[in-house]
């Protein structure tokens, strides 16, 4: 595929489209943006502003994670029961959910930069209000508002990408992003239980509104607007809804979107049965809970890693199928075993691991696609995604636990309920979508192709 000039352009006007691109982008926007098999996310996404954007997708990961090794004193100092304690991450998780549907369109009138910023201060004075609580009801509020803040980070981080890479580019970032919130629900529980021991669950807030100190600078000096004025929309509430509706209408959006939320979803009834099935059902000490978790990380985040350098050579879309695919196969064989009543560490963890490491061939790969669909709605669209991915953690976490803490049959249906829809999302809905050479090998053309059925939508 033939070179041309570097990618750090944003798309220009509507009326300089080219013959074959994708409505909102331009001539301005390159091929680098969209396929260079090497250099391709360096030059759409400089290293300043991906390490911007890491630090804000691992917000989300690291507030959940970090303050969990303090929940039982948490509840202690309070004076409330364990119930209270677990609603502060149910808080957390509706307010990321809920601030996504309403900044991401938001950001397709106004642009990315500003309501970053806005949603960065937020999640700060929601951290600092969370480490000054003195009761349980004000926690579960300033989690909220924690929730509802940092959502702009994750959403509109998101949009910032889809804005200034296309095609493989996008999709090569999007998997080194997934490898980084992979590793941080390693990290944030760890350094979560080493900070609580030195300075108690106060301190661990207060560590984490430093966190978004450095996330709220960041934005301020290395973040700029990615949505030029002449791509966003001027019209009132009708627009808004036009918009909206034109996203949730797209059955290849729908369908991709289905494949990472679900995708999430598996992984997500993994984290959240994962020490009970660990300690309580294998047997096996907190010790080993840490190893095995680290290991199936590690397992995602390599994968991910590996698919950001397989979609230069293979369709994105190809990658994603086996992710689901094999997500699935995992799933049931780990439902099989888990109903047999098998408790060999050695015969269930590998499955498990297996089942993990597949979702990294899923998240960045239905993401890319998924934005594809829509690239005049990112800012909407990436808040479908957010909102989907959360609302559904939200879920899944109750459920994973209803058969009590010596059991992983819950875990197991869930995580095959999970990837059927995932599988059905992308092998059905997205059947046909127009951009199937995404990310097909370097030489091709048409590593993006024009979705017309996504333009006739809109």
């Amino acid at each position: 595929m033939q070179q041309k000039s570097p990618a750090s352009q944003t798309a220009g006007p509507p009326a300089g489209q080219t013959a074959g691109q994708p409505a909102g982008q331009t001539a301005g926007q390159t091929a680098g943006q969209t396929a260079g098999p090497t250099g391709a996310p360096a030059k759409a996404i400089p290293a300043a502003l991906f390490a911007t954007l890491a630090l804000l997708s691992a917000v989300g990961p690291v507030s959940i994670d970090m303050y969990l090794p303090a929940f039982v004193t948490m509840a202690q100092e309070l004076k409330t029961d364990a119930t209270s304690i677990q609603l502060t991450l149910t808080a957390f998780l509706l307010g990321v959910a809920l601030g996504q549907l309403v900044l991401g369109p938001l950001s397709d009138r106004w642009g990315r930069r500003g309501l970053l910023l806005i949603g960065s201060v937020l999640c700060l004075l929601g951290c600092i209000a969370c480490a000054l609580a003195p009761t349980v009801s004000l926690l579960i509020l300033a989690r909220f508002v924690t929730g509802f803040g940092g959502s702009a980070g994750i959403v509109l981080g998101r949009a910032v990408v889809s804005d200034r890479a296309k095609g493989i580019a996008a999709v090569q970032v999007f998997s080194f992003l997934s490898v980084v919130t992979g590793i941080a629900p390693v990290i944030a529980p760890l350094a979560g239980g080493a900070l609580f021991h030195w300075i108690g669950w106060r301190g661990i807030f207060w560590v984490i509104s430093g966190i978004a100190a450095v996330m709220v600078l960041a934005i301020l000096f290395v973040v700029k607007e990615s949505l030029p004025a002449e791509l966003r929309h001027s019209g009132g509430l009708r627009q808004f809804v036009h918009t909206a509706g034109s996203v949730v209408r797209n059955r290849h959006f729908l369908g991709y979107t289905a494949g990472f939320c679900f995708g999430f979803g598996v992984l997500f009834a993994y984290i959240s049965a994962s020490p009970f099935l660990v300690q309580n059902v294998l047997g096996m000490s907190n010790t080993s809970f840490s190893l095995v978790f680290a290991v199936n990380a590690l397992s995602l985040t390599s994968i991910s890693f590996l698919n950001a350098q397989l979609v230069s050579r293979f369709a994105a879309r190809s990658l994603l199928r086996v992710g689901v695919l094999s997500i699935l196969g995992g799933s049931s064989c780990l439902l099989v075993l888990t109903s047999s009543g098998v408790r060999s560490p050695w015969v269930v963890l590998p499955v498990l691991c297996f089942s993990c490491a597949s979702v990294g061939l899923i998240l960045g790969n239905a993401t890319g696609l998924a934005l594809n669909q829509v690239p005049r709605a990112i800012g909407s669209a990436s808040a479908v995604i957010g909102a989907g991915q959360f609302g559904l953690a939200a879920i899944v976490a109750p459920l994973v636990g209803l058969g009590g803490e010596d059991t992983a049959v819950p875990m197991a249906l869930v995580m095959t309920i999970s990837a059927s829809v995932a599988v059905i999302g992308v092998l059905v809905l997205a059947r046909g979508s127009a951009d199937s050479g995404l990310g097909s090998a370097p030489g091709q053309p048409g590593d993006v192709q024009k979705n017309e059925n996504t333009d006739r939508d809109r």
